[in-house]
């Protein structure tokens, strides 16, 4: 498990993380989203013990990640911006980790070969395409067999079929180790499918954090038609966004959906439809409260 409790960071004045808590817990998949420069790579380089922390906590099964090797030793990274040595293979690599982590599985190198067939072990990393060199990182990744795997933007510059493959192989590793997948990422429909978890983060702070399905339960997409112009809405629903096309309303509200459709039906429309909302459309109003609104530009 990740607890992570009021996290100060600043760089030179400027305070990237302002007070960030949240909490992962042990054998799931948590998406951390949010807009460019809130603060998730930064956060994610505190988890791993690169970064220490201005003020706040950071624990890892209970205790401190940084200077903490006993913990190190139980987790991997796959960062955004890839790391090797300069004219390291990937065989060379697995030598290195091999070494770094008592765990690796050399058994299991040999057998996701198979894999990722298009990646040359023997060749310089360096002189691989960029998504071959993230093929390589998974396949040295899940050979270390980590506790708590940190991926940030992992499947980019991936191919379909072979994001298809990654996210299968880490989805298996959940399934039957408990390992507990942190991934911050921009695809947002990617991760619909494959998290169990959600922290929506701005300007350094985490905004809310729940399970995906209490997510998707507690903010209501409806389309509604009216036989006339439209009427008083009750002043207690909360109403994250309306539009209208013809007589066609259609509002985001945050609450529970059973309770939002028995109000809206003192409105006396003639229909009434509750649509699944994607993760990618809660993103979008839940930051439109943090002045993150989608706007219309005429040029």
């Amino acid at each position: 498990m990740i607890q992570i409790n009021d996290v100060v960071k600043s760089f030179d004045g400027f305070r990237a993380l302002d007070g960030l808590t949240m909490k992962v817990e042990e054998g799931s998949i948590y998406g951390l989203v949010g807009p460019n420069g809130a603060g998730k790579s930064t956060i994610l380089r505190h988890i791993m013990g690169i970064y220490r922390p201005d003020s706040g906590s950071i624990l890892v099964h209970g205790q401190p990640v940084y200077e903490n090797p006993a913990i190190k030793a139980e987790m991997a990274a796959i960062p955004d911006e890839l790391y090797y040595f300069n004219s390291a293979s990937t065989r060379d690599m697995m030598k290195f980790y091999r070494g770094l982590y008592p765990q690796f599985d050399d058994k299991r190198y040999d057998a996701l070969r198979e894999a990722f067939p298009e990646v040359d072990e023997n060749q310089p990393i360096r002189r691989l395409s960029k998504g071959m060199q993230k093929q390589s990182a998974f396949w040295l990744a899940l050979c270390c067999q980590p506790k708590v795997l940190v991926l940030d933007e992992p499947v980019d510059g991936l191919d379909p079929v072979m994001r298809r493959q990654v996210w299968s192989l880490l989805l298996g590793d959940v399934a039957e180790r408990g390992t507990t997948v942190l991934v911050s990422s921009h695809n947002l429909r990617e991760l619909e499918d494959v998290c169990d978890h959600v922290g929506i983060m701005n300007q350094g702070k985490v905004l809310l954090e729940r399970s995906l399905s209490e997510l998707q339960d507690t903010t209501v997409k409806l389309q509604v038609v009216y036989p006339g112009d439209e009427p008083r809405l009750p002043a207690e629903l909360n109403i994250l966004h309306h539009s209208a096309v013809g007589r066609v309303h259609t509002y985001i509200l945050r609450g529970d959906r059973e309770s939002i459709l028995n109000r809206m039906q003192i409105t006396a429309p003639l229909l009434l439809e509750a649509i699944p909302l994607t993760l990618e459309e809660i993103f979008i109003y839940e930051l439109g409260g943090a002045d993150y609104a989608v706007r219309d530009i005429v040029l």
